[in-house]
């Protein structure tokens, strides 16, 4: 099998690109005098979409399909910017955007808590803003495109209460703290797999970002510390990709089970190698096709207000093959 490196299409490198340029686009102001929002009827809409972080692949992934979904549309024109995982960076970038008086903003927050009153001053201010991947809670008014969290980790959480041995050690793997997808995915862990399995021990559980790296580096200690880890269990791929390559070799961890959400590129080529246990898949082109049809309707007038969900496909070696060859149409992995 070639590896994942050659497998994988430039993704990250596409999304980086769209997002390096947009990034740059945006000043205080608003040169072209546009009265901003849904107000009137338009030749052509202006909509910003503000990523979490280029550095989570996911995101990346999401940014890419954002970019390649609005070339659809004859009348919008969207512009991609990068949150760099940054609290302050990102709600700099709100304000910006409604500072340009675009039309629409997509949001996909960092932190919910942090951007919450940002995102609220844009929907004051009337422009159209759907919050996405996750959804925003606690706004008056306002839009939303997501997943539901909860179940993306049940259906996940579901399958390990039968695969995972009896008396099994595990890992856990957060995303950020605060953070809806993180903080639900992981309120599913616990009452569907571990209410269930009074018998398995969590011997480490700490916060990774959604970042590989970051779980590599504590997975390096956890194996350390715990040579007789069964399990990963983390709240997205990025981070259980990670924590595998950290023991990738170890004595003692051949076949050690990984659970995951997302169905990245990556995480299909570790489950389809064995590598990898399960993923529940988020997938970012419908994420991509909902928001930019969100946005459209609502600034056309189409729609009021539009808050939808998509949906949460189990993906294991038995069916994996159906999302590398979806992955291969879409051009994100190599034939």
């Amino acid at each position: 099998m070639k590896s994942l490196t050659r497998r994988i299409v430039a993704l990250g490198a596409a999304a980086v690109t769209a997002i390096s340029l947009a990034g740059c686009a945006v000043t205080t102001g608003n040169p072209t005098g546009d009265s901003g929002g849904a107000s009137e009827d338009k030749d052509e809409y202006r909509v910003a979409y503000i990523a979490r972080a280029q550095a989570d692949s996911f995101a990346a992934w999401l940014a890419n399909e954002m970019k390649a979904e609005a070339g659809n549309y004859d009348d919008i024109t969207l512009e991609v910017f990068d949150g760099q995982a940054d609290d302050e960076i990102e709600n700099k970038m709100i304000e910006n955007a409604i500072a340009n008086r675009f039309d629409a903003i997509i949001i996909q927050a960092n932190n919910a808590d942090a951007q919450l009153p940002y995102i609220q001053q844009a929907i004051d201010a009337g422009i159209v803003t759907i919050t996405t991947n996750p959804r925003v809670e606690d706004l008056t008014g306002g839009n939303s495109v997501d997943a539901d969290p909860y179940k993306q980790g049940a259906v996940v959480a579901e399958l390990a209460v039968e695969e995972i041995p009896e008396n099994a050690n595990v890992v856990v793997l957060n995303g950020p703290a605060g953070n809806f997808h993180s903080t639900a995915r992981r309120d599913a862990w616990q009452a569907e797999f571990f209410e269930k399995r009074p018998d398995v021990k969590i011997v480490a559980e700490d916060i990774a970002n959604w970042n590989k790296d970051e779980a590599m580096t504590l997975m390096e200690d956890w194996s350390l510390a715990n040579p007789d880890v069964d399990a990963i269990i983390s709240m997205n791929d990025n981070m259980a990709s990670g924590a595998l390559e950290a023991v990738k070799g170890k004595g003692g961890f051949d076949g050690i089970l990984a659970y995951g959400v997302d169905g990245t590129p990556e995480a299909v080529l570790l489950i389809e190698a064995g590598t990898m246990t399960a993923t529940s898949l988020q997938n970012a082109r419908e994420l991509a096709q909902l928001n930019l049809k969100a946005v459209h309707d609502l600034l056309t007038g189409a729609e009021d207000e539009v808050n939808v969900d998509i949906g949460n496909p189990l993906i294991t070696k038995e069916n994996v093959q159906e999302y590398i060859d979806l992955y291969k149409e879409a051009g994100l992995l190599d034939e």
